[in-house]
């Protein structure tokens, strides 16, 4: 697999440096709505940390020269009185750490909810074809796996950095007075090492965007190999060493980029960084050369040695802060782009047709999936009135289940329109229409939750209502079954859960049936092909029941077995996406076309 560059723009190491800081304002702003008591502690103890520093390295000064003092005079009290005031001073700088720690640690986890909720819900409003376009499912994974804890480090390294300015500042104050250029030198010696920075965090950032393929197939095949929806055939063909090297394969090939990278950055960094060692010792031998002179008295000698060294590492951390608040940007720009996607607003708000009795309508309906050129439906229409049952033939790939998915508005035809109760379904409110509609596909979800949570999830509104499970499972004829479970209703189902039950595919495929039955107030009803696991015998019955049921419904069933089909008032015959014969079962066998033709030929293997 080769992986090609994402389309998304790259910034330049240096010339889009500052332009990428825009998204910082956006990050402070969602860490400032997720929680301000904590905010506005991490910024009053911040502008602390950065100031007692200097406090501290400033007392130790009057310490040394108060003890070079007391050895002439032999009075200690002015000695012991510093060393307690700086005693104190250490003593509220250590609070000050493990409050910004405490702080931190509380904020990180409820910016880190509030972003996975954000990435979420964005996910509830987004339509089906992203969920089928595979750029899309790049962007979401880079969301996912690194966006979500960036507006909190970026905050963090904004604070860090105000942190390390307030302690420069103060240092400022304090080595202006023995030379400006002592400060000009503190500054200036962390550049070097900060370019570099800079410029593999951009490099890092465009390795992760070209390797976003690569990143969701190793989380794809760690899904099959760890899955027990996949377990019986990776056993059973042996596919697991193959799998299991090509993950390794994949990650071999990552981590080539990554070492390379790595190996550049700390080089470069390592290379930049002696400049900024040299530039430390320069001053240490300056300082020590103005103590000897007279110039100043050892105190102050002392003092200005910690205020280089503490400088020095300001300077470090401050431009390491800024270096990794690009680095952050850049990572909440996919944040962001995926947030960002644009979502055609709902047209439509209506929720009743003007023709209550007119039932569903076709009419020259053609439709082509997003990024394809030929079209899986082209200029079909149909008339299904209230009470009426239909069902679609067609080899795979016809367009069945596509008509179903335009029936439901999970995509809008590319021509033609599709009305219900004479109403355009894109005039409908997207709500109202999807309860008038009860649909069990062939994939239809089987979730890990209880057998009641099951069967309600066919109705939100009615969700956890047992009175409803119990209605709706008698209907889909799971009831049985259900009550012989150990806690009935409220029994686990699947594995991935403590004592959860697994059912067979027939049980499972009941309890689908009956979650379509759970909206009551839904006068279409489709089977597609949900009841596959079954013998031909079981869903014959299947079906009888439901469309007596359904009797005053649209009822419209997709399946392989003419057994069933053959009950449907009225048979549509779909091949490459246009109908080729419809009727009533003996209508299309007196045709004698391809109907009859796979009728008969499925007849003669039960005979």
């Amino acid at each position: 697999m080769k992986p090609t560059p994402a389309p998304a723009a790259q910034p330049a190491p240096l010339s889009g440096f500052f332009g990428v800081f825009r998204y910082s304002r956006r990050a402070l702003e969602l860490v400032w709505s997720t929680n301000q008591p904590l905010t506005v502690s991490i910024g009053t103890l911040t502008v602390m940390a950065g100031v007692l520093p200097a406090g501290v390295a400033w007392v130790g000064a009057l310490i040394v020269d108060a003890v070079v003092a007391a050895i002439d005079t032999g009075n200690a009290a002015r000695v012991i009185e510093y060393v307690l005031l700086e005693g104190a001073l250490v003593a509220v700088l250590a609070a000050t750490q493990r409050g910004l720690n405490l702080c931190q640690s509380l904020l990180r986890a409820q910016l880190g909810q509030r972003v996975n909720v954000m990435i979420l819900e964005k996910a509830l409003t987004l339509e089906l074809r992203h969920f089928e376009d595979s750029e899309f499912y790049d962007k979401l994974t880079r969301a996912r796996r690194e966006a979500s804890v960036r507006p909190l480090s970026l905050v963090m390294r904004s604070f860090g950095l105000a942190q390390n300015a307030v302690s420069l500042a103060s240092y400022g104050v304090l080595l202006v007075k023995f030379s400006p250029w002592a400060v000009a030198v503190l500054l200036l010696a962390g550049l070097p090492a900060f370019v570099a920075e800079a410029k593999f965090s951009g490099d890092a950032f465009r390795l992760f965007r070209w390797r976003s393929p690569e990143t969701r197939m190793q989380i794809y095949l760690e899904t099959v190999l760890a899955r027990e929806d996949h377990a019986k055939e990776v056993k059973l063909f042996g596919l697991g060493r193959r799998l299991l090297d090509r993950y390794q394969n994949i990650f071999d090939k990552l981590y080539q980029a990554d070492r390379a990278l790595t190996i550049r950055r700390d080089s470069w960094g390592f290379g930049l960084g002696l400049l900024g060692t040299a530039a430390l010792y320069g001053a240490y031998a300056w300082i020590a050369v103005s103590t000897v002179q007279g110039l100043i008295t050892l105190g102050q000698m002392t003092m200005y040695f910690a205020l280089f060294r503490q400088g020095q590492s300001a300077v470090s951390a401050g431009l390491s802060a800024i270096g990794g608040m690009y680095e952050d940007n850049l990572y909440l720009s996919t944040l962001y782009e995926y947030l960002e996607t644009e979502v055609p607003a709902p047209r439509g708000a209506l929720q009743r047709g003007p023709v209550p009795a007119d039932g569903v309508r076709f009419e020259s309906v053609s439709f082509t999936y997003p990024g394809s050129t030929e079209p899986v439906l082209k200029d079909i229409s149909l008339h299904l009135r209230p009470g009426s049952s239909l069902a679609l033939v067609g080899e795979n790939g016809s367009g069945k289940t596509t008509l179903i998915k335009l029936l439901t508005r999970l995509y809008d035809p590319s021509s033609g329109r599709v009305l219900l109760d004479g109403l355009d379904l894109r005039e409908w409110d997207a709500t109202a229409l999807r309860q008038r509609i009860g649909v069990i596909f062939q994939d239809f979800a089987r979730y890990q939750l209880l057998v009641g949570e099951n069967v309600g999830a066919g109705d939100e509104g009615s969700f956890e209502d047992e009175s409803r499970w119990r209605e709706a499972a008698a209907k889909g004829q799971a009831a049985e079954f259900i009550e012989r479970l150990p806690s009935g209703y409220q029994t686990q189902l699947g594995k991935w859960f403590k004592d959860g039950r697994e059912l067979s595919g027939g049980q499972w495929q009941k309890i689908a049936l009956s979650r379509a039955f759970m909206r009551t107030g839904a006068d279409v009803l489709v089977l597609d092909e949900p009841t596959a696991a079954m013998d031909a015998r079981a869903e014959a019955e299947v079906f009888e029941h439901f469309r007596q049921l359904a009797s005053d419904r649209i009822t419209i069933l997709i399946s392989h077995r003419f057994s069933t089909v053959r009950m449907a008032d009225h048979i549509v015959v779909l091949e490459r996406g246009r109908i080729v014969e419809q009727g009533s079962h003996e209508q299309l066998m007196e045709l004698g076309g391809t109907y009859a033709s796979l009728f008969t030929l499925q007849a003669k293997g039960y005979r």
